[in-house]
């Protein structure tokens, strides 16, 4: 990119100095490239060139292979696994991973408020075990915003989702496996659901109905719902 602006400038550039010098046009152009071109468009140009050169011939160098999963949550078993890849600072060697476990109904969620380079706040939703020190980001599943609406929403989806005594919610990634759970299976056996109801869907209806889930998402209604855990809790600030 550096190479691209500094050549355009360059024309330009080349065209205003020619018209105030006492030169040749042969001997402007060749003291041009040697004192001065070389270096504003050689750089460039020679980065570009070794850049080039190791994405293309040593990739293992820039491209890193993904450790694996973050966290898990299991609606079979009921548990929320935080995956440890680190072992006092340092990766582990071994090849071993170290594994956070404990039931979902021992977190607690929480929203955290940060400002971002503006100074507008962004929304992310956390999942903090009640206990030790297990933390979940959701920052990677659900973009931080300026919205609090959507990290409640996926909090209701979690919710929904670790509950084995409620269907599966209805989305379009779960539809090949809504009959390998008990509930869901029974459930949409109940209600008549239609085994392909996302993949045969038209485009149209899919629009509609994502908008239909954006517009319900705005209209969440979690800080007017009764706060069950002022019962037993003390909150300090």
């Amino acid at each position: 990119m550096v190479f691209f602006v500094f050549f355009v400038f360059s024309i330009p550039g080349y065209f205003s100095i020619f018209s105030f010098v006492n030169e040749s046009w042969w001997q402007y152009t060749k003291n041009s490239f040697i004192d001065y071109y070389s270096w504003f468009l050689g750089l460039p140009l020679l980065c570009w060139a070794i850049g080039s050169f190791v994405i293309k011939h040593f990739p293992n160098l820039w491209i890193k292979p993904s450790r694996g999963p973050i966290w898990e949550l299991n609606r079979r078993t009921g548990l929320v696994t935080v995956f440890d890849y680190k072992n006092n600072g340092e990766y582990k060697k071994n090849g071993t991973i170290g594994e956070l476990t404990a039931p979902f109904y021992e977190f607690d969620a929480y929203i955290a408020t940060s400002p971002d380079s503006q100074g507008m706040p962004l929304n992310v939703l956390y999942l903090a075990h009640r206990y030790r020190n297990i933390m979940i980001n959701f920052g990677a599943l659900l973009c931080p915003g300026p919205d609090v609406q959507p990290p409640c929403a996926l909090w209701d989806f979690i919710q929904n989702y670790m509950n084995v005594s409620r269907p599966l919610p209805d989305l379009p990634q779960y539809e090949e496996y809504r009959h390998l759970d008990p509930t869901t299976a029974e459930y949409d056996r109940l209600t008549g659901r239609n085994p392909r109801y996302w993949i045969d869907m038209d485009d149209a209806t899919f629009k509609q109905i994502v908008s239909e889930m954006h517009q319900r998402v705005e209209e969440i209604d979690t800080f007017e719902r009764p706060n069950l855990m002022a019962g037993y809790v003390t909150y300090v600030d």
